[in-house]
C-alpha cells in the first residue's frame, strides 16, 4: 500500500526537524530581553556537583510543578485555588500571585478545565501522601497579569505579544489554551525524564500513571488548539512560536513541536503527538524543565514562574 501524500508529508517534516530548527531566541534577538526581564531570574547560581537524587527528590521535583499546574487550573475553572492544607511543608512556603476564573465560551473548553483542575488536585494530594512528612511546601507561584508576570514573559519571547503588552491567559478561551499548552508539554517531558532515574517500581508505576494522563491532558489541549486554528489559524502559528521559544530555552537540542509538522505549511496536517522520527516522545532532564519554567535559558535558581525557585534538593536549571 502507498503512503499518502499527507503522511509522507508528515514523515518529511519529522525528518527536517531531525536536522535541525531555527533558534527563535537567537534569530530575533529575545534571549537578551528574556535574561534581564522583570519577571525573570535575577541572578545566576553557580554550577554545584551533585549526587543521584533520591525518589524522594524526584518526587518532591514533580511535586512543585503539580503545585504550578493545580493552582493555574483550578484559578482558571473555579476561580479559587488549592486551600492551604494542601500547600504546607518542608522549605520556604510561598503564595500565589494572579489567578482568576474563565468566563469560558466554549463549553467544551470549560469542561475540560475542570476535568484537568481536578486532575491535577488529585496529584498533588498523591505525591503529599507518597512523600509524608518529607512532601516539600508549595513554592511562591506567578500565575498573574501584567507586562511584568511570568505569562506576558512567555508570551513575549515567543513573540505573541510586544515589550510592555499584557498576555492575559484568563481573558478567553483561546489564550487559556495557550496557556495551558505552555505547561502540558512540559510536563509530559519531565515525566519521562525522570522515569529512568527512579529505583522504586512502586514510585515508578505512579509516576507513569502521572505521566500517562499529562499526556492525555496535552492532547486534549493541542487538539482543540489545532481544530479552533483550522477557522483561526494564528492559533497554530502561535504553538509553533511558544514550540519555539521553548525549545530555546532548554538547549540545542530539538525537543518541542507546534500541533502542525514544522515546515509543511497550511492547516490539513495535524501533529497532535509531538514525537521523534522513532515516533517516541521526547524528554527533559530537570534542568531543562526549570529552564522553561524560570523563563531562562542561563542556570539559575529562580524566576519565571517560580520567582523564588522551588522547593527541594532539585533547582537549579541548566546552563545552555
Amino acid at each position: 500500500m502507498e503512503a499518502t501524500p499527507d503522511l509522507i508529508e508528515v514523515l518529511d517534516a519529522r525528518e527536517r526537524r531531525r536536522e535541525g530548527r531555527r533558534d527563535f531566541f537567537r534569530t530575533m534577538g529575545v534571549a537578551a530581553a528574556v535574561a534581564g526581564g522583570a519577571a525573570i531570574a535575577t541572578r545566576t547560581a553557580p554550577v554545584v556537583a551533585q549526587t543521584a537524587p533520591s525518589d524522594g527528590d524526584i518526587l518532591n521535583f514533580a511535586l512543585n510543578l503539580e503545585y504550578l499546574e493545580a493552582q493555574f487550573y483550578l484559578f482558571a475553572a473555579t476561580g479559587e485555588g488549592l486551600p492551604s492544607s494542601l500547600t504546607s511543608g518542608t522549605g520556604t512556603a510561598g503564595a500565589v500571585s494572579g489567578g482568576r476564573r474563565v468566563n469560558f465560551t466554549d463549553t467544551a473548553v470549560a469542561a475540560y478545565a475542570r476535568e484537568i483542575a481536578a486532575d491535577e488536585r488529585a496529584h498533588v494530594e498523591f505525591l503529599r501522601n507518597a512523600l509524608t512528612n518529607t512532601a516539600v511546601a508549595q513554592p511562591a507561584i506567578d500565575i498573574g497579569v501584567g507586562p511584568n508576570t511570568a505569562f506576558s514573559a512567555a508570551a513575549r519571547a515567543a513573540g505573541l505579544i510586544g515589550a510592555g503588552e499584557t498576555f492575559d491567559p484568563y481573558a478567553s478561551d483561546e489564550n487559556f489554551l495557550l496557556a495551558a499548552y505552555i505547561f502540558e508539554d512540559v510536563g509530559v517531558t519531565a515525566y519521562k525524564g525522570a522515569a529512568p532515574l527512579i529505583t522504586s517500581k512502586t514510585f515508578l508505576e505512579a509516576a507513569a500513571g502521572i505521566l500517562a494522563v499529562e499526556a492525555y491532558h496535552a492532547a486534549i489541549v493541542r487538539t482543540t488548539l489545532y481544530a479552533k486554528g483550522i477557522a483561526t489559524p494564528a492559533l497554530i502559528d502561535a504553538t509553533e512560536a511558544i514550540s519555539n521559544a521553548r525549545d530555546s530555552l532548554d538547549g540545542s537540542s530539538d525537543l518541542d513541536q507546534g500541533v502542525r509538522p514544522s515546515g509543511t505549511g497550511g492547516n490539513t496536517v495535524s501533529n497532535i503527538a509531538p514525537l521523534d522520527a522513532n515516533g517516541i516522545a521526547f524528554s527533559r532532564s530537570a534542568g531543562q524543565t526549570l529552564n522553561i519554567a524560570y523563563l531562562n535559558r542561563m542556570s539559575t535558581d529562580r524566576g519565571g514562574f517560580f520567582p523564588a525557585g522551588v522547593n527541594g534538593t532539585i533547582r537549579t536549571s541548566a546552563s545552555n
